[in-house]
């Protein structure tokens, strides 16, 4: 009887705990079972006696059928509770305030939720594009790209060529955000992304050339923000390429810290063309900015402070941006840094005593001080659309190069591809383009439904970019030499040159990862712990403890529900965990709903605990952020699959990168409860997340060489992995000498083994001396025709294995020499 009341009172609290129901339920719940345990049922149910056990569980109860009325319980509990979490939530400050405003939650939510409702992923639409859309892509797209010479851009004119930049600018490239009615494509995020991949399958700067105008730029401030007289002097000249756009915010001694800018603006009275108006007095000093040595139209961020009041909203304003011509008098532009010896345009915008008039702010007065609002609403955006779109298309590049050249070279008379230690890395890379498509497409679509993925935003922009880095060591592994003789036939050394800046640019990944992306994610997708933020910074004491108390409430909820529900989960392996379909990858929604069960879990108690000090324990952030970050790639990669049809060539690969992703899941775990300060939590968390331990193991080698031998072969399996990359089928392109190559020694295959068996034995031999292919049609181990076929393959593969060199003098500097400052 007393096993029978234990199991009884474990399901009736974990069902209560489940259902995260009110603290009334809870009361009545222990003053029953407190009851229960006193009964005889021997003896028909009569009490026989309460023991000192039945009178804790009763009077816990009745205790917390007390703290269900208000009054009581807002005294006893929620005032004392409420004083102490003022000292302990982190702050929240103005500029960290306005970045939680500016973005949205969706499917970080689920996941940081642990229960994720299934409908917030599959409703999100699948890739759409218009037919004007892919028109553009297989038209303007795909000229662009054909007259894009990345060695003659990055080594000879260290700028992109004046006909590719006449042409971007003529068909709307720098204005493909801006709406139609000012002149622009109007394209979708979708569109942007693709084309931007596109160009940068082919340069790294053409791609970030034209990334930046349709980021974060004028364009998209004016038409969110612009005064009715600004959308209509300056929208269709950006959109036309009449006006060329920068933005500055970095400032050189703050970095990207809008709020510890020390570039100011002081609101006075000044002289423009012949008159005195009120506007500002600018002096700033600001570094890294992309395009600004040929802008036209510079975008400015600047503290503004009004002393005397003149706008009659206090002294100190706020972040403020404004736009200023380029020929403006004081702005100081045209200087420019030169990035990893990367092309695209960059360099310092510099002032001082700059006058500018009101009308020069963006938005005019009524947006002065809500710059770092207007900041993050398009950075929130423009970050889920640029880095990710180049990092993605850099890892299916080098994924298309490598997979052909790994099967036209041989080494030791075999492909070197089919080698298990060159295999590895190759596997890698097909994981992970299949995957980084799968986020780059999904994301794109949450900007085109409306949301403003702001911690997604940056989750992407660091994975993608460190995934593009592993892929280009990977490549560069494998194609050895062929890959670090730089020339105008390298396909690869202008994107491993640019892999620095997009790893550094747009928040470092160092601090992206370790400080901004959980500490931002705990803080806009848990469902209560802004909310008591909140309270508690409420100057409105009556107003702080009433929503105080709301929110604790749900989260004491929230908290035993993780406690639970991990529990049985981790027991389970997630096997009665929900799916949104009995499909082939019903048991992999499950896995994934388990281990955001476990995040969950994992992400409060660490909020909690650490509390203000979270900010400093940037290790344990960082590795709350890569566990975001496996869970958002799941979920990415199972969409992909099914939007795609649940292709059956594709199914072993996605189970390979599933298994991959929870074996590094449980390892982050396992590192977080290693490293937590405090270790009767971290033992509470180990216990129950994982109550029978972890087990989960990476894809096995010979599931990854599977799909490794698939690549190295022409077909729709490859051409899945490298979708939207500028491909080239002519032999003197840079890249169509690769793809030439592989499909003929592909189509040589059998006769180039009949060969090599004849060579074994001795009958043939290769020499530079001998024409080998004549040998061996005179000893009649190949036909005529086949002797055409193989040498066609052999000729294609000498000009794909083969490396640029140069006279002494050649590689002397050509591009002009900038003084140094």
């Amino acid at each position: 009887m007393t096993l029978l009341l234990v199991a009884i009172s474990l399901v009736l609290f974990g069902a209560l705990a489940m259902r995260e129901s009110p603290l009334w339920q809870w009361g009545a719940g222990f003053v029953a079972v407190g009851i229960l345990s006193g009964l005889d049922f021997t003896q028909g149910g009569a009490v026989y006696g309460l023991g000192w056990f039945s009178y804790v569980l009763i009077g816990l109860g009745v205790v917390l059928l007390l703290l269900a009325v208000k009054p009581i319980r807002m005294t006893v509990l929620t005032r004392p509770v409420y004083g102490a979490v003022k000292s302990i939530l982190p702050k929240v400050s103005r500029t960290e305030q306005e970045a939680l405003d500016a973005g949205t939650v969706g499917w970080d939510a689920e996941l940081f939720s642990g229960r994720p409702d299934w409908d917030k992923l599959t409703n999100i639409r699948a890739l759409t594009l218009t037919e004007e859309e892919r028109a553009f892509l297989e038209g303007p797209a795909e000229t662009a790209c054909s007259m894009i010479d990345d060695w003659d851009i990055r080594h000879n004119r260290a700028d992109l060529s004046p006909e590719l930049w006449q042409f971007l600018k003529d068909k709307g490239f720098l204005g493909m955000l801006i709406a139609k009615e000012h002149g622009g494509l109007g394209f979708s995020a979708q569109a942007q992304s693709m084309i931007v991949s596109k160009i940068a399958s082919r340069s790294v700067a053409a791609a970030i050339t034209v990334m930046v105008p349709n980021s974060l730029g004028p364009g998209e401030l004016l038409e969110k923000y612009g005064t009715p007289a600004q959308k209509e002097k300056y929208l269709h000249r950006l959109a036309n390429g009449q006006e060329v756009p920068c933005f500055a915010l970095t400032g050189v001694h703050s970095g990207s810290d809008a709020g510890g800018m020390r570039d100011i603006g002081v609101v006075t009275k000044g002289m423009h063309n012949g008159q005195e108006v009120l506007g500002v007095t600018l002096s700033f000093d600001k570094r890294y900015i992309t395009l600004a040595p040929i802008a036209t139209l510079v975008g400015l961020a600047f503290i503004l402070k009004d002393p005397d009041n003149l706008l009659g909203r206090g002294q100190d304003i706020g972040i403020t941006l404004a736009l200023i011509p380029h020929d403006h008098p004081g702005l100081d532009i045209g200087r420019r840094h030169y990035p990893a010896r990367q092309a695209f345009m960059n360099g310092p915008v510099r002032g001082k005593d700059v006058f500018i008039p009101m009308d020069f702010l963006i938005g005019g007065t009524d947006y002065a001080g809500q710059g770092w609002r207007m900041l993050m609403e398009c950075l929130s955006t423009g970050r889920a659309i640029s880095l990710p779109a180049i990092g993605t298309t850099s890892i299916k590049q080098t994924l298309r190069a490598t997979s052909a050249y790994a099967r036209v070279r041989r080494q030791f008379g075999i492909p070197v591809g089919i080698m298990e230690g060159v295999a590895e890395p190759l596997g890698e890379m097909v994981k992970r383009a299949y995957m980084f498509e799968a986020t780059r497409r999904l994301t794109a679509s949450m900007v085109d439904e409306g949301q403003r993925p702001a911690v997604i935003a940056g989750l992407l922009k660091y994975t993608t970019t460190e995934a593009m880095r592993d892929s280009m060591d990977d490549a560069f592994d494998i194609q050895g030499g062929r890959a670090i003789q730089d020339g105008p036939g390298n396909y690869l050394f202008g994107a491993y040159q640019s892999m620095p800046v997009a790893i550094t640019v747009e928040g470092a990944n160092i601090l992206t990862r370790t400080l901004m992306t959980f500490a931002q994610g705990v803080l806009r997708a848990h469902p209560y712990l802004l909310k008591e933020i909140q309270a508690a910074q409420n100057k409105d004491r009556k107003a702080g403890l009433n929503a105080f108390d709301a929110a604790f409430g749900g989260h004491t909820g929230f908290m035993l529900r993780n406690i639970v529900a991990s529990f049985l989960h981790g027991l389970t392996n997630g096997n009665f965990a929900s799916s949104p379909n009995e499909g082939s990858m019903a048991r992999w929604y499950r896995r994934l709903h388990r281990y955001s069960q476990d995040f969950a879990l994992v992400a409060d108690w660490t909020t909690v605990v650490l509390g203000g000090a979270l900010k400093r324990k940037q290790k344990l952030s960082g590795r709350m952020a890569d566990i975001l970050g496996d869970l958002y790639l799941m979920s990415a990669t199972l969409k992909r699959f099914e939007e795609e049809g649940s292709i059956a060539e594709d199914k072993e690969l996605v189970e390979a990168i599933l298994r991959d992703r929870i074996a590094s899941l449980e390892a982050t775990f396992a590192e977080v409860f290693a490293n937590f300060p405090n270790p009767v939590f971290a033992w509470a968390m180990r216990f129950l997340c994982f109550p029978l331990g972890r087990h989960a193991k990476p894809a096995s080698d010979r599931v990854n060489y599977r799909f490794v031998r698939a690549v190295l072969r022409p077909g729709s399996f490859r051409d899945r992995l490298t979708t939207g990359v500028y491909v080239s089928m002519d032999p003197n392109d840079v890249t169509g000498v690769l793809e030439d190559a592989f499909r003929k020694v592909t189509e040589a295959e059998d006769i180039e083994a009949k060969f090599i068996k004849a060579s074994r034995k001795g009958v043939i031999e290769r020499r530079l001396d001998r024409d080998a292919i004549a040998d061996a049609v005179a000893a009649g181990v190949l036909s005529d025709n086949e002797a055409g076929i193989m040498r066609a393959a052999d000729e294609a593969t000498n000009r794909a294995v083969h490396v640029d060199d140069f006279e002494m003098d050649v590689l002397k500097e050509t591009a002009p020499r900038a003084a140094a400052e």
